[in-house]
Order: structure tokens, then C-alpha cells, then sequence
């Protein structure tokens, strides 16, 4: 994969940089695919039922409203996300199983962690532009992940 920095040498005038300093949790470094999005806070039934879809390699984005107080995703939710063929997660929130999320062979990046899990009422939204970062993640962009940070090419 070529690196966000050189994405965006090669592509300034379209390249948009998630400017949220968002921490490495899953087994892979860097990885890229379409987006598809998330809009939820401390609710992740919306989180777990998109991944159980097939991924077909796309990134999932998760706006949690960068609440630190519960976690939108854990081991089950992202070995879920890993066997229905979604290459990452991006969450704009926390995250718990953080050992157990490094062995998984799928990148995810999120703000930390806590052992608090999310709530299970099923509130938000699929398929929505999402904003965080400075950044817009319009589902069907593609998004790049890799040490250097996050960049969005539309």
C-alpha cells in the first residue's frame, strides 16, 4: 500500500487528512478500502449489525461523538468484522479486548479504551457522511490507514 504521506504529495488538491490523533488497536498497521459509516453514541447495535454484513474489503467509520465513557467495539465485534471480509475499523470513540484486538488480523484505529461496554438500543444511522477530525467521510471514498494517520481520497 503507499503510504498516507505519499497519497498526499501525489494528491494535495483532493486528499483530505483526519487530523484526530487516533491510536493503532488491531493487528494490521495499514490498510485502505471504500468507506462505509456509522453515526451512533454509546450504541453499538448499528456497529455490530453493519459488520456482519459482507465487507468486501470496505473500512467501517464509526462517529461515537468521541465519547470516551463505553466502548463501541471489542474482540466479538471486530472477529466479526475480520470474517465478513471488512479490511478496518475507524472509531470515533473507545474500544475494550485491546490485547485480544492486537492478535486480529484487521485495522483498527480508535480515540482508547475502556472496559465499559456501549448500550444495546439500536439508535443511529447507516450510510451518512460522517465529520470528525476536520475530516468528511462520505461512504464509497476510500480511505487510508497507516502509521502517519488517516487520509480520504473521494
Amino acid at each position: 500500500m503507499t503510504s498516507t504521506s505519499d497519497l498526499w504529495d501525489a494528491h494535495r488538491d483532493d486528499a483530505i487528512v483526519c487530523e484526530l490523533q487516533l491510536h493503532q488497536f488491531g493487528g494490521v498497521a495499514a490498510f485502505s478500502g471504500e468507506i462505509a459509516t456509522v453515526r451512533c453514541l454509546e450504541d453499538n447495535i448499528l456497529v455490530k449489525q453493519r459488520v456482519g454484513e459482507p465487507g468486501n474489503g470496505r473500512v467501517l467509520v464509526v462517529d461515537g461523538g468521541g465519547s470516551l465513557r463505553c466502548a463501541l467495539v471489542g474482540d466479538n465485534v471486530a472477529g466479526l468484522a475480520l470474517e465478513n471480509g471488512w479490511t478496518g475499523l475507524v472509531i470515533n470513540g473507545c474500544v475494550r479486548d485491546v490485547e485480544a484486538l492486537g492478535a486480529l488480523a484487521i485495522g483498527i484505529k480508535g480515540l482508547g479504551s475502556i472496559p465499559r461496554p456501549s448500550g444495546k438500543d439500536g439508535a443511529g444511522e447507516l450510510d451518512v457522511p460522517v465529520r470528525f477530525g476536520g475530516a468528511t467521510f462520505i461512504p464509497g471514498a476510500t480511505l487510508y490507514s497507516d502509521a502517519d494517520g488517516i487520509l480520504v481520497l473521494p
